[in-house]
């Protein structure tokens, strides 16, 4: 990563991305604005950024359909992506991170909040690396290649439920809460909501396939991960 970082600001209304550059530029970042999806891609094309700050409405591809696509490319897979959005509903707070954000702002935010939430998912782009191995059961994960199988069968899962069901692994049969759980696999998460955590253990379960149930919901307590299925 620059010293300075580079903010991809993807952001139709030009008064409201002016403002965001501006205070991002004073802040020791490098903002860089796309009015729509199209530029977008030619900026991701032409040099990766280190953040992205996407909005939800969009002229042409709206900024789910956006987070989608760049979750499938290996290439930008990596980037965090804070979802701008006017719409505070759960539903569509829930379908932002379903799509691959890391995080999202509603509008109207204060400058600080929003710095304070790129600085965050900056710090948790880069976590300890590990590259152990570990089996629970028919359950393998090698954290080197980042491969998980599941008797003998290869399983495609995410980064972020990636890096879940390795602490998970590490950790069997203990439950760990929402809030362990956002310090261990996220890190700072000043203003991460534990919500977060549910939505990508749903995705961890959906990825696992018949291995799902391994992860276990404890009722007011939080997950576990057992082999006792």
């Amino acid at each position: 990563m620059s010293l300075q970082p580079r903010v991809l600001i993807v952001e139709d209304e030009s008064p409201i991305a002016e403002l965001i550059a501006v205070n991002l530029r004073h802040n020791g970042f490098q903002p860089v604005w796309a009015e729509d999806g199209v530029s977008a891609q030619r900026e991701m094309d032409a040099v990766l950024p280190d953040v992205i700050l996407l909005d939800w409405m969009l002229p042409g591809q709206s900024g789910i359909v956006l987070a989608k696509k760049w979750r499938a490319d290996a290439r930008t897979r990596g980037i965090p992506i804070l979802m701008l959005t006017a719409r505070g509903d759960e539903p569509d707070r829930v379908a932002g991170l379903d799509a691959g954000a890391d995080d999202y702002i509603t509008k109207p935010f204060s400058t600080q909040e929003m710095l304070a939430r790129i600085r965050a998912v900056l710090r948790r782009r880069a976590p300890e690396q590990v590259s152990d191995s570990v089996a629970i059961g028919a359950l393998t994960l090698d954290a080197a290649t980042h491969r998980v199988s599941w008797q003998g069968q290869a399983l495609k899962v995410g980064p972020t439920e990636f890096k879940l069901l390795h602490y998970l692994m590490k950790h069997s049969e203990r439950v760990h809460s929402r809030s362990q759980l956002l310090d261990k696999i996220w890190g700072d998460h000043v203003f991460i909501e534990e919500r977060t955590v549910d939505v990508h253990v749903k995705r961890l379960r959906e990825s696992l396939g018949a291995a799902g149930t391994m992860v276990e919901t404890v009722r007011g307590a939080g997950y576990r991960l057992t082999a006792q299925v």
